[in-house]
């Protein structure tokens, strides 16, 4: 990429190509238990880089405002919470969640020209979401498989990763490194431990790949050899704007991603595992709450960083990377990705890169991304607006040498209600 590209990519605060193209699609903001309770208290947040506050009134209905006073800026996090709405400290000036001003107390007549922002706001699969583009562009509701499951078959868990969305989402589409930084990971921890594909993945690092542009984003056809009639293929999915879908190992659940800016230089990891047809074990559901798997441990609670991060160089420990008990010295899986990742810097040096024939994903995801924020400008609509679109489904298989995978892979992984969970 040369430095406009880059720029227009990972740019994404108000007003910018990708800001406005982001903007139009429905946003993981928290979990819903974060503001649990009627009046409870307000909590910050940032997406695209604005400031916002996240609030439940005293109907139980969730806002998301400006988080600062429309009078002389104070931030309304140091506000009450009370009575449908927030009250600022300072001058008892108050807005309800929709932005508007219910009170302005030392003159009450100019309470409409003191309307703050506020964007819509929903409850699905026990996360708030939020639309932050042009009312009359608000596409359907989110249709991804999780999140229409019931509660008892998914876990859902967010960190902050300390870089651009770009190369922290560009690790969850390349598929290859997993032969590499997670080849002795998969050993040891519990939701990977004895798979059978993990034999593939480890034997052939030279992986090779089939990238097919799809209505919903890209499907990426990774192959390895597989036994002696057969490739192993591990199918994943890149579903736009900011979706990841991945394969199951064996009986373990499937699991994705949502990579989604906080500000230029950080962004939010959502990482899901679930079950279609079943609930998560009290096993799952405990190694998962210990960190296990996609998801981390948090260096304070409520913090949302990670216990491994860059002040403490993620915890590297080189005897374990000689002896081969860590590939590159850090434990567990996404500590060994934004290790990775966040070693890029705040953005990544694209016009330095070299890139390699296992980047094909990547530099089409990228390309799709910027035509698609370049066209917008134009006044044409984003692709995968048709909420429909979302419901693919990830997986692991052996074909034959001579099976069609991206035939197999459309007539098995839409509409992905009507078929089994497919995994070695």
């Amino acid at each position: 990429m040369n430095k406009e590209m880059s720029e227009t990519l990972t740019r994404t605060g108000p007003g910018t190509l990708m800001g406005n193209l982001m903007r139009r699609y429905w946003i993981p903001v928290m979990n819903s238990s974060d503001i649990k309770e009627a009046d409870s208290p307000q909590v910050r947040v940032q997406l695209l880089g604005e400031k916002l506050l996240a609030f439940r009134d005293s109907e139980g209905k969730v806002g998301l405002i400006n988080e600062f006073c429309s009078h002389r800026g104070v931030s309304l996090y140091f506000g009450r919470n009370e009575e449908n709405g927030i009250r600022c400290a300072y001058h008892g000036i108050k807005f309800d969640r929709n932005g508007k001003c219910v009170d302005v107390p030392a003159a009450p007549q100019l309470c409409a020209r003191m309307n703050i922002k506020a964007y819509p706001t929903l409850e699905l699969a026990g996360l708030v979401w939020t639309y932050m583009g042009p009312d009359d562009k608000m596409p359907a509701p989110p249709d991804l498989e999780w999140c229409k499951l019931p509660e008892s078959h998914v876990f859902i868990t967010k960190r902050i990763q300390e870089c651009n969305y770009l190369q922290a989402m560009e690790g969850g589409i390349d598929t290859s490194h997993v032969s590499f930084v997670h080849r002795y990971e998969v050993d040891q921890d519990p939701m990977h431990k004895g798979v059978k594909a993990l034999d593939y993945i480890k034997a052939d690092g030279n992986v090779v790949f089939t990238i097919e542009d799809m209505p919903y984003g890209l499907v990426l056809l990774g192959r390895r050899k597989g036994d002696t009639d057969s490739f192993y293929w591990r199918i994943t999915q890149w579903l736009f704007p900011w979706y990841t879908l991945i394969p199951p190992f064996g009986h373990h659940s499937l699991a994705g991603h949502v990579w989604v800016p906080i500000d230029d230089h950080n962004c939010w990891a959502w990482s899901i595992n679930f079950h279609p047809d079943k609930p998560l074990s009290s096993e799952e559901r405990s190694q998962m709450e210990e960190g296990k798997g996609i998801h981390v441990q948090y260096e304070a609670p409520g913090s949302f960083r990670p216990i491994a991060n860059k002040d403490n160089e993620y915890m590297i420990d080189r005897v374990a990377q000689k002896q081969k008990r860590a590939y590159s010295g850090v434990f567990g899986f996404s500590a060994q990705d934004y290790s990775l990742q966040e070693s890029m810097g705040p953005i990544q040096d694209h016009e330095n890169e070299k890139l390699l024939h296992t980047d094909k994903a990547i530099v089409m995801a990228r390309k799709m991304l910027l035509e698609s924020a370049q066209n917008l400008a134009k006044g044409i609509e984003p692709p995968a607006l048709d909420s429909s679109s979302q419901r693919v489904r990830a997986a692991g298989v052996l074909l034959g040498k001579d099976e069609d995978p991206l035939k197999w892979a459309k007539e098995h992984l839409s509409d992905s209600n009507k078929h089994p969970v497919y995994s070695i």
